[in-house]
């Protein structure tokens, strides 16, 4: 197999660590429209998705949906610089993969706004050479949209490309785009979450990246 040459990344649950931050609002959310809670897992199984697609039981009604997101927002905005880090080994990591010269890139069902808060409060944007956000494209992922976008802006070989994820979300998508796909497992799902999408590579920890340099 030919050497991977770049390396697409998801943002949440794979590059920092938001996921609390992601749940506690959605739980705020439902709250303050005074709608029926539910549980951490039933919004889990959504995280990797826009947030159209984990509101679009209200979508029927678009002031609603658009309230619910605003809300949305509102809060993650809120309480992000304060919650939100990045995983431990992950800086190094994307270092050492940038020094042997490989390009990288993020794909995200985050907007751009909320991307590049992330990415600058961590300090890993100057490290990542194209954005592919939310509201950039037509499908969002599970759809390989996303991730053929990012290979499409840089120029690179699907054969040679892989996307790190965490999510079964991410998996789907990297899959449907023809790159190989590696499970991020230091996010909020395990690996029999994500055995079904079939990962090239299985990742236990950031500093495992560096296997596939090899």
């Amino acid at each position: 197999m030919a050497a991977l040459r770049t390396f697409l990344f998801d943002l949440d649950g794979t590059l920092i660590d938001s996921v609390r931050l992601i749940l506690d609002s959605y739980h705020h959310t439902l709250a303050a429209h005074g709608l029926p809670p539910r549980t951490d897992e039933d919004w889990l199984r959504g995280v990797g998705t826009p947030l159209s697609v984990q509101f679009a039981e209200w979508g029927d009604d678009r002031g609603t949906l658009e309230a619910l997101i605003a809300t949305y927002r509102e809060y993650n905005l809120a309480h992000h610089d304060r919650m939100v880090t990045v995983y431990p080994g992950v800086t190094a990591a994307i270092e050492a993969i940038r020094a042997a010269g490989r390009q990288t890139g993020l794909v995200t069902s985050k907007n751009r706004q909320g991307a590049l808060r992330g990415l600058t409060l961590v300090k890993l944007e100057r490290m990542i050479d194209v954005l592919v956000c939310a509201d950039e494209v037509t499908n969002p992922k599970p759809h390989p949209e996303p991730v053929e976008t990012a290979v499409a802006l840089l120029e690179a070989d699907p054969a040679t490309t892989v996307y790190v994820g965490d999510s079964i979300h991410d998996m789907l998508s990297g899959r449907a785009a023809g790159v190989h796909t590696a499970a991020a497992l230091w996010g909020p799902f395990g690996r029999s979450h994500l055995e079904g999408a079939a990962p090239d590579y299985w990742l236990e920890a950031p500093a495992d990246l560096l296997t596939l340099l090899d």
